[in-house]
């Protein structure tokens, strides 16, 4: 099964993305079963983390997820418009001004983030004649989104603030999850206890991925996890508890010998041994390969590694490890798969799991499996 975007034939593109909606499906249950209480939704920002974020939330309804997160009001109503409406689609960034009756009139839920943007869905709700859905995020300690202690204030002060929304979730995000032994964690759980209590009552939700592996205190009554169901590591450190669900191989468009000395690639920041065997292969930065990522491919389990600059359409491989003739035009290579991790790219390139992910450009051949 193919995805929509991307050569729809595979003799046409330079790489090939297989995406496994199986373990999708599989990691949402491994995340589902950690929880102590409450329900498991999912974040599908950013076109599911670059993996489709139709394809991806299709799957999950299979598996019961009836909760979606999208970063943008354009993310959510293209989701609205694939899933239908049997499901709860969330914003996390709320509405921009000027889009609250596009985002009314496709029933998704803003998470209000501000005053400001409080008040602009109680003006659409006051013109709607009709109560709207919305979700509250209140800053515990990340400084990056959410309503200050003092509008949490400004609100108990005044419960007619609240005139006009249906609230249907209070929540807040953590920013060193990824850290159990952060004295953050524990600091940003007693913050947003202290503050959803001077709130009306609504289900609470603060985990995220790496949140769910922090116990029971941070489950509340609904996670969010995102990158996890995509198979990133959610423990950096300890072995990853969720399955690899993608795999990219490239296709080599040319082999050759190289003399002693010769320059390879850009500034000529490699050079060649003698008589080395190399081959080019059909991927590039613009494809989201990092530039500066200090990597490899892999044939049959045989590591080939990079041999100058990656450019934006290719990459030259260093394969003197393999057998003569072992590589032609045409044959590939894997960059992701069973032999290096989407978080071992990561590292290499000194990055996180996320931006490669999330960097996979609309070049490759996408293929689906287990869907």
């Amino acid at each position: 099964m193919q995805d929509s975007f991307g050569p729809q034939d595979v003799n046409q593109a330079g790489a090939i993305l297989s995406i496994d909606l199986g373990a999708i499906r599989e990691n949402y249950r491994i995340l589902r079963s950690r929880l102590t209480r409450g329900r498991c939704a999912a974040v599908v920002k950013a076109n599911g983390y670059g993996l489709g974020a139709t394809r991806v939330a299709k799957a999950l309804v299979e598996d019961g997820c009836d909760t979606f997160f999208v970063a943008h009001v354009a993310e959510g109503i293209e989701l609205e418009r694939s899933i239908g409406r049997d499901v709860a689609i969330y914003v996390l960034n709320g509405v921009p001004p000027g889009a609250e009756t596009q985002c009314a009139a496709a029933g998704l839920i803003p998470v209000l983030n501000s005053t400001e943007q409080l008040q602009a869905w109680r003006a659409a709700a006051r013109r709607l004649a009709k109560p709207l859905p919305a979700a509250l995020q209140i800053d515990s300690g990340m400084s990056r989104l959410g309503l200050a202690p003092s509008e949490v204030d400004a609100i108990t002060a005044d419960p007619a603030s609240l005139d006009g929304i249906d609230l249907k979730l209070v929540m807040s995000h953590l920013a060193c999850a990824d850290e159990p032994d952060s004295p953050a964690n524990a600091l940003q759980l007693r913050n947003f206890e202290a503050l959803r209590a001077k709130l009306p009552s609504a289900p609470a939700s603060l985990a995220n991925s790496s949140g769910i592996f922090l116990g029971g205190g941070f489950h509340f009554d609904l996670a969010r996890p995102g990158a996890a169901l995509y198979g990133v590591n959610p423990t950096p450190g300890k072995p990853n508890p969720m399955r690899q669900v993608v795999s990219l191989a490239a296709k080599v468009i040319q082999t050759r010998t190289l003399e002693a000395g010769a320059g390879v690639g850009y500034g000529h920041s490699y050079r060649a041994a003698g008589g080395l065997s190399v081959a080019t292969i059909s991927l590039g930065y613009a494809d989201g390969w990092p530039r500066h990522a200090a990597s490899r491919a892999f044939h049959d389990g045989v590591p080939l590694p990079f041999a100058g600059r990656v450019s934006m359409d290719s990459i030259v491989l260093d394969i003197s490890a393999l057998p003569p003739g072992t590589l032609g035009t045409g044959d590939t290579v894997e960059l992701i798969g069973a032999h290096q991790t989407v978080d071992e790219v990561a590292a290499q390139a000194g990055t996180i799991g996320y931006e490669i992910l999330t960097g996979l450009g609309s070049r490759f051949h996408r293929i689906y499996e287990g869907g």
